[in-house]
């Protein structure tokens, strides 16, 4: 038997986890993280997380298995290391990805450490992901049976160790079979619908909220000739991809739709083009995050660039400081900003944030996208 602290966000997937290592026979105790400065200005129900009504249904979902429950305040970390850092990386251009700054830096690092300080052996989460352990007592994260619910993706910044100590009681079952489970434990989440917008943008507004920090910063949008078509009000408003909200002053001449294809914050410049300037085959990432074993040679994998995008066969090469990742087959309207989440079949390898990429060549045909942010 483990003692062992369950991450409780106050949703369906937290507490059947948690309830599953209870039945297991593990020493259980809650913690619902207060990551919020002012949580009355979080949204209520279900379009977020760490809302006043979390925390409350997690209090509940815990008296119910019978565990004691903690809150436990990490809202000034969270507001310098999530918070401040999206902030900082929309000012430059780029475009992060907030969940999994949080896994990196508060549930898998300030959490766990805390868990472990306090004499704890591990942490639970609902996450919908494998930990295989290994007769060598190696430890690898590995995608979840459901690929539709899969959050691999979002846990490749973990290091082996803290994969040692996490356990995502989840991994292997399908999200209708867990919502089934949490009903017939009479949980009173199990209908609660799931969380998908940033925590901290209570109305989802994600330009607007940016342009209560960083104000007005108007400039241009041209076309790849240098062309003025357009104003803006801050290049934090537009990512690359970006279709709609374009206010251009007039078309392309050949009538196609226009995308987001570079933004420059320094001189505030955003270009636009056609679908084809969105392919890339390359990226430059920066330091990797090994889930498991280094990987430094050149080694043939799968590279996944956002939370739900389809797996790209890649040829991936690393040292200490950078990741280069060639891609077998173009990937339209990557950002610098994101992370790319390196697979050998299931098994998570590690991952790295893009720095830069490069384009395919101008002879290369690129399928137009169906539906483009």
């Amino acid at each position: 038997m483990s003692r062992l602290v369950a991450a409780l966000s106050g949703g369906v997937d937290s507490a059947v986890a948690a309830a599953r290592m209870v039945d297991a026979g593990h020493d259980v105790t809650a913690v619902h993280l207060a990551l919020a400065r002012n949580p009355l200005l979080h949204r209520a129900g279900s379009r977020g997380c760490c809302s006043l009504e979390d925390a409350h249904d997690a209090k509940r979902v815990a008296d119910m298995l019978g565990i004691p429950y903690y809150v436990w305040d990490f809202s000034e970390r969270f507001q310098q290391e999530v918070v401040v850092d999206f902030i900082a990386e929309y000012a430059a251009g780029r475009t992060p990805n907030p969940c999994l700054r949080c896994n990196e830096r508060i549930k898998f690092a300030a959490m766990l450490d805390r868990a472990l300080t306090l004499g704890f052996d591990g942490l639970i989460t609902g996450h919908y992901a494998r930990v295989e352990h290994a007769a060598d007592d190696m430890v690898t994260l590995h995608r979840s049976v459901d690929t539709a619910k899969d959050q691999s993706y979002v846990l490749g910044v973990m290091t082996a160790e803290q994969l040692r100590h996490s356990h995502f009681p989840l991994g292997g079952s399908a999200k209708p079979a867990v919502r089934a489970e949490a009903a017939a434990r009479g949980l009173l989440v199990a209908d609660k619908p799931d969380s998908y917008d940033i925590c901290f943008i209570s109305d989802g507004d994600t330009a607007g909220w940016l342009h209560g920090f960083l104000g007005s910063q108007p400039g241009h949008i041209v076309d790849a000739s240098g062309q003025v078509l357009g104003e803006h009000d801050g290049t934090y408003r537009f990512t690359i991809g970006q279709r709609k909200g374009l206010a251009l002053t007039r078309p392309a001449s050949d009538g196609k739709p226009r995308y987001v294809v570079d933004i420059d914050a320094a001189s505030r410049r955003v270009t636009v083009a056609g679908h084809n300037r969105l392919a890339v085959a390359v990226l430059h990432c920066g330091r990797p995050t090994w889930c498991g074993p280094e990987v430094f040679g050149p080694w043939e994998g799968t590279v996944q660039v956002r939370a739900h995008a389809a797996e790209v066969p890649a040829t991936i090469v690393a040292d200490a400081e950078n990741m280069l990742i060639a891609l077998h087959s173009p990937v339209l309207g990557v950002a610098p900003g994101q992370s790319a989440v390196c697979y050998d079949g299931t098994r998570v390898v590690g991952s790295a944030i893009i720095q830069r990429t490069e384009p395919v060549s101008a002879e290369t045909v690129v399928t137009p996208p169906t539906a483009v942010k």
